[in-house]
């Protein structure tokens, strides 16, 4: 349990690095508004991960306070 919270930490570490680098180039070649939009999808991946890891642990404390 431990190590896949560790690697969905770097993934998600490592998803922000990637969508930076994205905006900033794009942002120097003067398409900010599609620089803006890379962010925006980068952020909903990220949220769509968050979400499901989330579900994962309130499954795991439902299991553990009502002993299924």
């Amino acid at each position: 349990m431990m190590n896949m919270d560790v690697s969905a930490i770097f993934q998600i570490a490592g998803i922000g690095i990637v969508i930076a680098m994205i905006h900033s180039v794009l942002k120097q070649m003067g398409k900010e508004d599609m620089a803006h939009w890379v962010t925006v999808i980068g952020f909903v991946v990220v949220l769509f991960m968050v979400v499901r890891l989330l579900n994962e642990l309130f499954q795991e404390i439902k299991t553990i306070f009502l002993f299924q």
